[in-house]
């Protein structure tokens, strides 16, 4: 039976929108070609083929799949007038990648295919071609020997570098057609050498060695690091498509050029062209980085009508696409072509200012406008710059080729990068110029400096889509991977040692440059802007103190959805007053350090409720268990073990150790350090050791986090809830007095049934009478309850009756669901879990929806049912990701709370959720 399936589309055939079968390449090769722009011949082997034949790749290509490219090769002939594998005037075709989401680099391309002895004649029998044949040749040789047949590039480079040396020349350009033809012969001999067979001169033979090779990339270890690292899913792009193109020549001398060009500068978002291109070149020189280009604009002088007809072609495609494109050009003896156009990767700088200076030109619409950032992309805006007010001088400069400060230590490879990395070490990546197969060295870096290449370089382009800061082409720089230093004049770079890079400015700087925090842009502000418009969740800040929730505000932050109490207590001078509460024998004893912490409180809150007037403000009540506040077993051990050493035998020192004056501290007493010698003093903190210790052991716990805290702690010492809850109203009546409106919130954590919160509930009213009466007025605020105990979700119904909102602790609600404890569970088994697809996240970074999602949606039902439009929220981890938040904005929460920093995030991406909604209203889960 035959193969009567479609394999193979002719640019002039091909679907423009579909991606997902011809590939992002093949798809707009088809789409330009079809709207009249000036594009070579060529055809699409689609990706459904390519995932056919990696099915089963020990069978090759379908037989079908050949006869189709014969037919379209034959259909290329007709159209160019040149014939594949003939000797006149032959037909050379280049074998390109594309899957449906653009990977810049991660997979193989392979140029001027069809070269063998006969047809390099035919080339060379056009006037003034025998230099550009032989370059065309030996490009093959070396590209088609690495890409199809797995020589390593270094056998190839060792020999043209040795060509060039005796020559005297640094450029391959600076090489003669005799130099040319003996790399060609060289390399044929590499490829014998190497694989034990000639190189194939049968230019169909080299097609389909070619397809396969490129079907195979998909799988290479760059692919698939790269997929696995920005999250490119099979239903995002599944196989790539080989597109076969016809060859046109940017090296055929000076009036022919090949470059890469940008619609918009893909490193600020500036409204110009931004590229840059080679004279008698092909298009592999620009972004491999070899040569270091000329900036677009140079083409004016240069050609100024071909850049003319460049800027006409940068207009129609953006005009076209709608959107900032990324395209590459060849200029053939004046004849300018476009070999292809992607949407443009940018950092997020770029992307914030391009969306809206092309809503404001009528390009796109505020829709648009959001949904082209994806909301993680933020994060890239809120890094630290380098501190311009800093007095360090460059030691180099080079291209500005993806913005962003970095500081980390030299390494001169990638798989060095990789191991340093994963050891929590901070690296930058140095390279002469980077290659595709440096992917993982990138995930792995702080940033990129090279050497040599451009901003549309490999390095560049990469850099800028990871939002990874990146120096290109730093040429003061001699890099010297072999022995693994780089060289700046009189000064040496040596592996490990500490270099700053500033991919704003190009500077390079030997050892750490101060940095200061990253400002908001006026774009930025308009975006989130236009997005808090269209979100319907709020979107809250965790802050714990006064300072938080003022930076918070800077982030947009529209309330604190949750102050957690107890880090208030972490400072330096508090510590001592909580152990006094803790080591307290009696109630009156503990009233006395209550005391004491009640004024703090109080101005710590009515701070916080002042940088956040008329947005609400939740204050968590005390949460983990209170000894956490005191030392461990173990290290009050070792302490009083110190303290009978020094009494025994060191009573005569006048200089006693940091740690035993440490000790002091927390024993609540000052002595000076002469007066540490004191044996009656050292008696004493002897003493306080020994009641911490037997406070401790007392209040040991087999599983703390299970245990005495949160709500069954506010029960048990009622006087220290009672406490904080007059610090929260005090706070309040104290802004109402003075004219502000503020909204605090009383959140009670661990809850488990309806009588914890009536209980609670009860101090709750009666402080608020004695604060109300106090101050002469009225203290409005809510009242409500964390939910992150299963059965708190299986009560919500109940709860309601008293709670006025609810929270998600998705944190421990996390942990007793899958019945994990976190810190085991990342340092043992969940990694395994992930890599088998046991599970196919991490649940303690991305909502569970499935398992804990479920609780809070069935949670979210029945509160509602009890209290219509219950104001409910979530305060977890989980407030800041942007796929949990599309699934709490599906079940209907009023907001999300995240860290201050992810506040933009969670913006941008509550405003996703909101434009990602279906007709009917919400998104299927």
């Amino acid at each position: 039976m035959s193969d009567t399936r479609k394999y193979v589309y002719a640019f002039e055939e091909g679907n423009g929108s579909d991606k997902m079968l011809l590939g992002g390449k093949g798809a707009n090769l088809c789409e330009m070609t079809q709207i009249g722009l000036n594009v070579p011949p060529g055809f699409v082997i689609t990706t459904e083929t390519c995932l056919t034949y990696l099915d089963n790749p020990d069978q090759g290509l379908p037989a079908a799949v050949m006869d189709q490219v014969r037919a379209n090769m034959q259909s290329l002939e007709e159209k160019t007038g040149k014939s594949f594998g003939g000797s006149d005037d032959p037909l050379l075709v280049s074998v390109r990648s594309g899957s449906a989401m653009s990977m810049p680099g991660m997979m193989d391309t392979i140029l001027n295919l069809g070269l063998n002895s006969n047809t390099l004649q035919g080339l060379i029998s056009q006037p003034n071609n025998e230099r550009f044949a032989y370059d065309a040749y030996r490009r093959l040789i070396q590209l088609f020997g690495k890409v199809a047949l797995g020589i390593s590039d270094e056998a190839f480079d060792e020999e043209f570098e040795a060509i060039k040396e005796r020559v005297g020349v640094k450029e391959d350009v600076a090489l003669s057609a005799r130099d040319l033809r003996e790399a060609s012969d060289i390399f044929l001999d590499v490829v014998e050498r190497e694989t034990g067979k000639p190189f194939p001169s049968d230019p169909y033979e080299q097609l389909e060695i070619a397809i396969k090779a490129v079907f195979n990339s998909w799988m290479g270890k760059r692919a698939v690091d790269y997929r696995r690292e920005f999250n490119i899913t099979p239903d995002m792009a599944n196989g790539t498509a080989v597109n076969i193109c016809t060859m046109v020549f940017g090296n055929l001398g000076d009036d022919s050029a090949t470059g890469v060009g940008f619609t918009r500068y893909p490193d600020t978002g500036e409204n110009g062209m931004f590229g840059e291109y080679l004279t008698n070149a092909q298009g592999e020189d620009v972004v491999a980085g070899i040569r270091t280009p000329k900036p677009i604009d140079a083409l004016a002088d240069e050609m100024p009508g071909q850049y003319q007809e460049l800027v006409e072609l940068r207009n129609r495609l953006e005009s076209h696409y709608k959107e900032v494109q990324d395209f590459e050009f060849t200029i053939e003896r004046g004849r300018l072509y476009c070999l292809q156009t992607r949407n443009g990767k940018m950092n997020a700088t770029a992307l914030v200012r391009t969306s809206v200076e092309m809503l404001r030109e009528g390009l796109i619409d505020k829709t648009q406008a959001l949904l082209r950032i994806q909301p993680e992309m933020l994060e890239q805006l809120l890094f630290p710059q380098l501190d311009r007010s800093a007095t360090a001088s460059p030691m180099a400069r080079g291209l500005p080729a993806s913005p962003g400060a970095a500081v980390g230590h030299a390494v001169f490879d990638a798989d060095r990068a990789e191991q340093e990395g994963r050891a929590g070490q901070k690296v930058i990546l140095v390279r002469e110029e980077t290659k595709p197969e440096d992917i993982h060295g990138f995930f792995a870096s702080q940033g990129i400096l090279t050497s040599r290449g451009g901003k549309t370089s490999h390095a560049a382009v990469v850099a800028r889509g990871m939002g990874k800061p990146c120096v290109a082409g730093a040429e003061g720089i001699h890099v010297d991977v072999q022995m693994r230093k780089a060289f700046v004049g009189d000064a040496t770079i040596s592996e490990g040692d500490l270099i700053t890079i500033d991919g704003t400015t190009g500077d390079v700087y030997l050892g750490e440059v101060a940095m200061k925090e990253a400002e908001f842009s006026n774009e930025l502000e308009i975006l989130l802007g236009w997005a808090d418009e269209t979100a319907r969740l709020k979107v809250m800040a965790n802050a714990d103190t006064p300072d938080d929730a003022t930076k918070a505000a800077g982030f947009g932050a529209q309330g604190i959805g949750l102050c957690r109490t107890e880090r208030m207590f972490n400072a330096v001078e508090r510590l001592p007053i909580v152990v006094e509460m803790i080591l307290a024998e009696d109630a009156s004893s503990r009233q006395t350090a209550l005391d004491k912490l009640l004024p703090i409180q109080r101005s710590d809150f009515k701070a916080m409720l002042k940088a956040m007037a008329g947005r609400p403000v939740t204050v968590r009540l005390l949460d983990p268990p209170i000894h956490e506040f005191l030392p461990s077993e173990h290290q009050l051990e070792e302490e009083l073990e110190q303290l009978r050493h020094l009494r025994d035998t060191v009573l005569g020192m006048n200089i006693l150790s940091d740690t035993v004056e440490f000790m002091y501290r927390t024993a609540d007493t000052h002595p000076s350090i002469d007066k540490m010698a004191d044996p009656q003093l050292v008696d004493e903190a002897i003493d306080k050791k020994a009641v911490m210790l037997k406070k401790v052991r007392a209040l040991h716990e087999v599983n703390p986090m299970l245990g005495h805290r949160g709500v069954r702690l506010g029960i048990t010492f009622p006087e220290i809830y009672s406490m904080q809850i007059r610090a929260v109203l005090e706070a309040a009546a104290e802004c109402v007095k003075e004219g502000l409106e503020v909204f605090p919130e009383i959140m009670v954590p661990q809850v488990c049934t309806k009588q914890e919160l009536v209980r609670v509930k009860s101090i709750v009213d009666s402080v608020q009478q004695a604060v109300e009466a106090h101050y002469g007025v009225e203290v409005n605020f809510k009242f409500g309850s964390m939910l992150e105990v299963v059965r708190a979700c299986m009560r919500a119904e109940s709860l309601a009756d008293v709670a006025e909102f609810f929270s998600f602790g998705t944190n421990d609600l996390t942990q007793a669901t899958f019945s994990f404890s976190r810190e085991d569970a990342e340092n043992k088994f969940l990694p395994m879990y992930n890599e088998n697809g046991i599970l196919q996240d991490n649940p303690f970074e991305v909502l569970d929806i499935k398992g804990a999602g479920k609780l809070m949606e069935l949670a979210v039902g029945w509160g509602r049912s009890k209290r219509d439009n219950m104001k409910m929220g979530i305060c977890g981890e989980h407030g800041g990701h942007p796929d949990s938040i599309r699934f709490c904005h599906q079940i209907g929460l009023t907001y999300v709370s995240c860290s201050g920093p992810r506040v933009p995030i969670a913006r941008l991406a509550a405003a996703h959720a909101a434009l990602s909604e279906g007709p009917g209203g919400t998104q299927s889960l």
